[in-house]
């Protein structure tokens, strides 16, 4: 069973349909009651960074989150916001993240001819020394997901970039670090794609 958090800031629905298409389960919640049992966790995001972090303290999900992925070490992912939300900061608000990996949240910049938000498909590179864990992803012949953003997430450590997409300069499109999981772009809006993202996250 996945537990979708519901913090009022994301494709709750998506997510969850998703999820049934693929045969598997799925709850939508902001209860910790029901998200502790559950196996898997995914936080998804849409929205300002600050706002995200002041609904997850106000829902008393915050520490919650924290002992789930941290001390309880259950598989979590983020999606988007909900990535960025997984970095020590970010440049679009004054409050700090999770900091779940070595991370810092920071805003394109780009001359004219890159438009601000990075919207629509895109390639995805997945980093070979992480492919054990994507294994039906890595298949695919081709790997273009769906983006909507304006920010991006700049690892301290090239171990925890797990994929990477190029638009105007190369950037880190999802992260890893042992049971916990980033990406920027959006698997519930990546159709086939994303089908198989969801399978590797739930099997893995």
């Amino acid at each position: 069973m996945v537990a979708i958090i519901d913090y009022g800031m994301g494709n709750l629905h998506s997510i969850h349909n998703m999820i049934k298409n693929i045969g598997e389960e799925s709850i939508i919640s902001n209860l910790p009651s029901e998200i502790e049992l559950c196996d898997k966790i995914i936080l998804p995001g849409v929205g300002a960074f600050d706002r995200a972090v002041n609904q997850l303290h106000q829902l008393q999900l915050w520490d919650f989150l924290n002992d789930q992925a941290l001390i309880q070490k259950k598989p979590i992912l983020g999606i988007c916001l909900g990535m960025q939300l997984i970095s020590k900061k970010s440049e679009e608000g004054n409050l700090n993240g999770f900091g779940w990996i070595e991370a810092t949240t920071k805003k394109f910049t780009f001359d004219k001819n890159f438009l601000i938000p990075h919207m629509g498909w895109n390639s995805v590179i997945f980093n070979p020394n992480h492919s054990s864990q994507f294994p039906e992803t890595q298949n695919l012949d081709t790997k273009k997901f769906y983006f909507v953003h304006s920010y991006f997430v700049e690892c301290e450590n090239k171990e925890n970039i797990l994929c990477s997409t190029k638009y105007g300069n190369e950037f880190t499109s999802g992260i890893i670090k042992d049971n916990i999981y980033g990406l920027q772009f959006h698997p519930e809006k990546s159709h086939f794609y994303g089908k198989h993202i969801f399978k590797d996250f739930i099997n893995s």
